[in-house]
């Protein structure tokens, strides 16, 4: 039987990776990275998508004004410094010379002007475009020189334009129409070399990138895998050189392996099972307060995603503005029964969850908050979709019931709950009073003044749970021993290969 694994391990991992000998040839010879990612971006257009795979992606092929340090604070990048007015409504900065693109434009703040123009025509429909509504006049006094006007004090700008969805475009092409969305033109550490979907992603290092001596890496191949058995497979053979997502379940074999090192750190992620409160059955609060009760958190997270630490509300556990409300909704099936009863919610009633069929982890705890909704009388029935549609339909569209996903932590917490209380998000919630506290809490300076009104809008979204509120999950992340200085952003979790080497 093993002799057998070994085979079908052995020809998935040639199917996947192209060929076991050639790949290792050259990538002793060409220092090339081999890294297992789950899925597809839905384009690579940073302004055109929500998606967290997608931007960890990217995170090579473009850079922003500023961006966090990998102490969480925010630094300089494309910006050399900073300034902001006593009143705050204008934001001058200060960009670095001698910055190119992959197309060989210089970078000048005519192209900072017209990518954040970009993000806020409507034309773009970018998801991200709320975040940069304050500014309503961007002025360039010279190439090297930016100044944005605000219509009000704005906080979380800083964040938002040190997150992807702020990523630099050259003005040329803007005018021109180019596709970024296939073809990539950043000023980023890596340029795209070629796509191919359900396949790989293969990067090539940006020979003249303004960091100087970075990146270290000749070229990286993000290997579309699915299958986490062939992740594994492929990092004990070394055909895959990291994976940033591993199964609890797989640690023992990982951990067998002399030439694997397992890393292991508290995610910013945010795990949850969303609810649609725009369903007849699920705008009754009785029904969703039936299902937080029903669901043991600890044993979902230690199951599904290898542990980690139970939220009560939306923020994850690890973020200065997290208030604890797990205790508003213990383990309690008797509990559960007893509302769904009181709401005349029964098994003829049927809830659909969707679940992205890319992400194994999610599937696992879908699979279990099925069998335990079920054990209190509510018919639920799981819909596998690929990432593209979760996206479209879920996310996007809030046609589903139920659905499972871990929302990536953000460097500013209007990031995280901006929209939450209007039918803007796609759990469809509607609370004035909440929509009113974020709004207040994006205008005023200072942590103790924000966190005042973030206190009152995570004990309102803990009490009316429009998600049922998991925790934020450990993150196990597999990299052979001879690579080193592999990072994920803080907050962000996404990928940043600059300083990454293989020995």
């Amino acid at each position: 039987m093993k002799q057998l694994l070994s085979l079908v391990m052995s020809l998935a991992l040639t199917f996947f990776l192209g060929g076991a000998i050639t790949l290792n040839a050259e990538w002793v010879e060409a220092k090339t990275l081999n890294f297992a990612l789950a899925g597809n971006p839905d384009t690579l257009d940073p302004h055109k998508t929500s998606g967290t795979l997608t931007f960890q992606t990217i995170k090579s092929l473009y850079d922003t004004l500023v961006e966090p340090g990998m102490d969480g604070k925010i630094v300089p990048a494309l910006a050399e410094k900073w300034e902001v007015t006593d009143d705050a409504l204008a934001w001058t900065f200060y960009l670095k010379k001698e910055v190119t693109f992959h197309n060989g434009d210089k970078l000048t703040s005519k192209d900072v002007k017209a990518t954040f123009e970009r993000i806020l025509d409507k034309a773009t429909a970018s998801p991200k475009a709320k975040e940069f509504s304050s500014i309503i006049g961007i002025e360039t006094p010279d190439d090297t020189t930016v100044i944005f006007k605000l219509k009000e004090p704005a906080s979380p700008l800083l964040a938002s334009l040190a997150s992807g969805w702020g990523a630099i475009l050259p003005k040329g092409l803007i005018d021109a129409g180019h596709d970024f969305g296939t073809q990539p033109v950043g000023t980023g550490p890596f340029v795209l070399k070629k796509w191919i979907r359900d396949s790989q992603i293969v990067l090539q290092k940006n020979n003249n990138y303004w960091m100087k001596g970075l990146p270290q890496l000749e070229e990286i191949v993000m290997h579309i895998i699915p299958e986490r058995a062939v992740s594994v497979q492929g990092l004990i053979s070394g055909q895959v050189d990291v994976a940033y997502v591993i199964d609890k379940d797989d640690l023992p074999m990982l951990e067998a392996s002399p030439d694997v090192k397992i890393e292991k750190s508290l995610t910013a992620l945010i795990m949850v099972m969303s609810m649609n409160c725009s369903n007849p059955v699920l705008k009754d609060i009785r029904v969703r307060q039936a299902i937080n009760y029903a669901i043991d958190k600890q044993k979902v997270l230690d199951v599904a995603y290898g542990g980690g630490k139970i939220i009560g509300t939306f923020m994850d556990y690890g973020n200065a503005y997290y208030k604890d409300f797990s205790g508003l909704y213990p383990y309690d099936p008797s509990k559960a029964k007893a509302l769904l009863a009181e709401a005349g919610i029964g098994q003829e009633t049927t809830l659909e969850l969707f679940l992205p069929q890319n992400y194994e982890l999610h599937v696992k705890a879908g699979e279990m908050y099925q069998d335990m909704l079920t054990k209190v009388g509510l018919n639920v029935k799981i819909k596998l979709v690929d990432w593209s549609t979760w996206l479209s339909d879920v996310y996007r569209a809030a046609k589903y019931d139920l659905t499972v996903i871990g929302h990536t932590g953000k460097l500013d917490p209007d990031g995280t709950l901006a929209g939450y209380g209007t039918k803007d998000r796609y759990v469809r919630w509607i609370n004035p009073r909440a929509a009113e506290l974020i709004d207040q809490a994006r205008k005023v300076s200072g942590f103790e003044n924000r966190k005042q009104l973030y206190d009152e809008v995570l004990e309102i979204m803990a009490k009316e749970v429009p998600f049922m509120y998991l925790g934020s999950s450990y993150r196990y992340t597999a990299v052979r021993k001879n690579v080193s200085d592999f990072r994920m952003t803080p907050k962000l979790d996404t990928f940043d290969f600059r300083w990454t080497t293989i020995e």
